[in-house]
């Protein structure tokens, strides 16, 4: 696979639309907290061995922590909070934020597996006529 970087650009935009990384027709989300097993439209694999999504969960609690961090100097700097309301605003910021990254870590962390070492194909079923 070609690793310019307009192919990992490509891949990343797909990734963040929530896109198949391969071939960016098909979403990756089957329901809310639940990632198709394959693409619809190339049949990549998407839900791979146990213990394969562990980089997902990390990359999920990383960015977490990095945008509560950065949450909380914004508060600090920019604000006159109490302390109290600076941590009923962290508190909720870190109830939400991993919620509503919790795809894109998904998304982000096939992205790279793809650019990496290519994701898996499998038989892709043919729609019935």
């Amino acid at each position: 696979m070609k690793r310019d970087p307009r192919t990992i650009m490509l891949t990343f935009g797909r990734s963040l639309k929530l896109k198949c990384p391969v071939c960016g027709r098909a979403s990756i989300v089957q329901r809310p907290f639940n990632l198709k097993h394959r693409c619809d439209s190339c049949g990549t694999i998407f839900k791979r061995e146990e213990g394969f999504f562990v980089g997902a969960i990390m990359a999920n609690v990383v960015a977490t922590e990095v945008f509560i961090l950065i949450a909380y100097f914004a508060l600090l700097l920019l604000t006159t909070l109490s302390d109290r309301a600076t941590f009923i605003i962290l508190f909720a910021l870190a109830i939400a934020f991993p919620l509503t990254f919790y795809h894109h870590s998904w998304s982000l962390w096939l992205a790279m597996d793809h650019l990496i070492e290519g994701l898996p194909r499998g038989k892709r079923s043919v729609p019935p006529a």
